[in-house]
């Protein structure tokens, strides 16, 4: 269950996309020459606004998208494919490391394939999955995806989260009316209520501000902007702990393993050839120390008991190299405020608690 809500999110994210396009963007082409007139006749005037003092920014796109993951690349890629001019402003375009969004399911993989998307999960090592084994009380049992009428190429696929991002944001660079910047959004930009752009700062630091007809957020969970742009009521439930095993195998390939422990779950998936991602949720907002060594002995007594034999090795060597992170799970329930030509999009709006590999899924869709 928690492993489909992850995923959920992510086909969620690729169809809010879809819906973005399709009830803003197809709508907005006078209302985007009125307010780009009105950036050019204010370029005219000198104030500087619309363009960075050396004219690197460029005031005639027709949308400027705040953060570059899995939406906002999606996005770009899909618009600059559709002839639109397309800013990108992505805080940090190094790959990304992350714990979660790494397990595509089959309907995101389709998602990718509509978008012209689906060489991105190639060359990075992903891994095909084709349904998940449950474990419980010493039982097990294999549910498998029903693909029978599907093309062979066609099933999950699971991942390092950073490699897939690159990916996704290399298709959307390399179309030549897609612009990809490193700055940082610290605003937006608003005239007689409505969005018309972003103010931010360069990777140089310089304090720039650029226009646009429409402005589409989708900066992630640790959003800046998120205040502007709903109300950001935000509930901590558990923490997620990952760990990566190497040198052993699943019980079942190319399946995702959720063992329904006590006290919540935890999951297993391949991210490449030879490591597997372990993620044990911990419940509440407090999890135990890993500096002092009570997260040690917690996964070693509460959680190692409960796993497959096939996995307990590996499992407990990893935790002894202390090679472990954490994560909050956010639930963050979509309460959009009604701002004109400023939507959002992904993890910076709504977010859901997982252990749910569905918020790749979500955000491309």
């Amino acid at each position: 269950m928690v492993d489909q809500y992850i995923l959920g999110g992510v086909l969620a994210s690729v169809m809010g996309f879809v819906l973005f396009y399709n009830l803003f963007l197809k709508k907005n082409r006078s209302a985007s020459t009125e307010i780009r007139d009105e950036c050019v006749k204010s370029t005219a005037t000198g104030n500087g606004e619309c363009r960075s003092k050396d004219g690197d920014v460029d005031v005639d796109v027709d949308v400027i998208i705040v953060g570059a993951g899995v939406a906002g690349a999606a996005l770009a890629h899909t618009l600059g494919k559709d002839g639109r001019r397309v800013h990108v402003i992505e805080r940090d375009l190094t790959e990304p490391d992350r714990i979660v969004g790494e397990l595509l399911q089959p309907g995101g993989y389709l998602k990718l394939v509509e978008l012209g998307l689906e060489d991105c999960v190639e060359e990075i090592d992903a891994q095909r999955v084709y349904g998940y084994a449950l474990f419980k009380d010493g039982k097990n049992t294999k549910l498998s995806y029903p693909l029978e009428k599907f093309h062979s190429d066609v099933s999950g696929r699971s991942f390092h989260n950073g490699r897939f991002i690159q990916r996704m944001r290399e298709k959307a660079a390399n179309l030549p009316n897609v612009r990809l910047e490193q700055g940082t959004v610290t605003s937006l930009r608003e005239e007689k209520g409505t969005i018309i752009g972003v103010q931010y700062k360069n990777k140089s630091g310089e304090e720039l501000t650029a226009y646009a007809p429409l402005t589409i957020v989708c900066d992630g969970c640790f959003s800046n902007l998120r205040r502007s742009l709903c109300n950001p009521k935000v509930e901590v439930p558990s923490c997620f702990v990952g760990l990566i095993l190497e040198n052993c195998q699943l019980p079942y390939a190319n399946h995702g393993h959720v063992i329904l422990a006590d006290p919540s779950p935890i999951l297993f998936y391949q991210i490449s050839s030879t490591e597997i991602r372990c993620l044990v949720d911990v419940p509440g907002q407090k999890v135990p120390s890993i500096s002092n060594g009570e997260m040690a002995k917690y996964l070693k007594t509460v959680v190692a008991p409960q796993i497959p034999t096939e996995l307990y090795d590996a499992f407990i060597a990893t935790v002894d190299k202390g090679n472990m992170r954490t994560m909050p799970n956010r639930s963050m329930p979509a309460a959009p405020y009604p701002t004109p030509w400023g939507p959002s999009n992904g993890g910076c709006i709504q977010h859901a608690p997982s252990l749910d590999r569905g918020r790749n899924d979500c955000s491309i869709v």
